[in-house]
C-alpha cells in the first residue's frame, strides 16, 4: 500500500512542479480569453457614445448600467449627474476594454487581474443592489445547492477563480510579461 501512496506522491509532485508552473497561468489565461474577454468588450462597445468622440461621451446606457439608482433618481436623465458620475462611468468604460486585453496578451498581467477582481465586484455589488438582483433568488443563485447556473453566486466565483491563477502564479511562459523580463534580464546581464 505504501508503495502506491509513494507512487502517488511521486507522481502529482513531479506533474505540480513541472507542469503547474506554466499550465495553470496559460490555462487561466485562456479560459479568460475562450469565455470572458468579448463578454467584457461588449459590454464596453455598448457604453461608448456615437461616433470616434464616444469613447470620451459615454451613452446614456453606460450610467443605467453604472448608475442604476441614481439615473433612476435624476429622473433618467444621465446628464443631471454629476462629473463624478461621468469619470467613473469612463474609468469602468476603459477597464472593461484594457484590462482585459491586458490579461490576454499577458502584460501586466498581475495587475490587470487584481483590477479586473475588483472589476468584477463592483460590477457584482450594482447588480445585487443597484438593480436589485438581491431581491431576485433565481438570479442570485446560491453556493452549494445542486444548480450550478447562478449568475452571481456561481458564475462570478469561476470569474473570480480564472482571475485569482494569473494574481498569484503571474502570466506563465506564454505572455508579454515572460518577454519582457527576458529583454530585461538580458540587458542587465549580458553573456
Amino acid at each position: 500500500m505504501n508503495f502506491l501512496f509513494n507512487m502517488y506522491n511521486s507522481f502529482f509532485g513531479w506533474l505540480e512542479r513541472a507542469v503547474g508552473p506554466w499550465f495553470l497561468p496559460t490555462l487561466a489565461r485562456f479560459t479568460f480569453a475562450a469565455t470572458l474577454l468579448f463578454y467584457f468588450w461588449n459590454s464596453a462597445w455598448l457604453k461608448l457614445g456615437d461616433g470616434f468622440g464616444g469613447i470620451f461621451n459615454p451613452s446614456s446606457g453606460a450610467y443605467f448600467q453604472i448608475y442604476p439608482r441614481a439615473v433612476e433618481a435624476a429622473g433618467y436623465d444621465p446628464e443631471a449627474l454629476s462629473a463624478f458620475h461621468k469619470l467613473v462611468v469612463l474609468a469602468g468604460t476603459w477597464a472593461e476594454f484594457l484590462l482585459p486585453a491586458l490579461i490576454v496578451f499577458g502584460l501586466l498581467t498581475r495587475l490587470a487581474a487584481l483590477g479586473m477582481i475588483g472589476f468584477v465586484t463592483l460590477q457584482t455589488l450594482t447588480d445585487l443592489y443597484g438593480l436589485r438582483l438581491i431581491d431576485e433568488p433565481d438570479s442570485m443563485g446560491a453556493w452549494f445547492d445542486r444548480l450550478s447556473d447562478g449568475t452571481i453566486m456561481d458564475q462570478r466565483l469561476l470569474w473570480m477563480t480564472v482571475l485569482t491563477i494569473p494574481l498569484f502564479m503571474g502570466a506563465g511562459p506564454l505572455s508579454l510579461d515572460r518577454l519582457l523580463g527576458r529583454v530585461r534580464t538580458d540587458r542587465h546581464h549580458p553573456q
